[in-house]
């Protein structure tokens, strides 16, 4: 399997028996359906995240890409509890990717994090 942002190849990792997909060249993560809130509800599952969110943000702004499984357009999502990661999902197997550095972010949440969700600035 390619990765569907630089078309690296796609090796395997895991967490716990969960297996997901790491690109050996942006280290951006493929996960089948529900891998990503099976992952996220695991203590210590980060460790796949192998990747620096630097380069994440470099590939990030790339959108146009196609599901590794299907070639099925991915669409562009946003977590709602996180409105500043954005991950691409797959409409028919319900995969999603996301860049280097991401899944490490989205299981964590902060306090900066609750206060852009209700419109208020944290203090640094």
């Amino acid at each position: 399997m390619n990765c569907p942002k630089c078309q690296g190849l796609m090796k395997q990792t895991g967490f716990e028996g969960i297996v997901v997909e790491q690109c050996s060249s942006c280290l951006g993560i493929w996960f089948d359906e529900f891998e990503l809130e099976r992952l996220k509800a695991l203590p210590g599952s980060e460790v796949i995240d192998s990747g620096d969110a630097d380069l994440g943000a470099k590939y990030n702004p790339v959108d146009r890409i196609f599901c590794p499984h299907d070639h099925t357009p991915l669409t562009r999502m946003v977590d709602v509890r996180q409105p500043h990661i954005w991950y691409e999902s797959c409409a028919v197997c319900h995969g999603a990717f996301l860049d280097a550095g991401e899944f490490t972010d989205y299981k964590h949440e902060t306090i900066g994090d609750l206060f852009r969700r209700i419109g208020l600035k944290a203090r640094d």
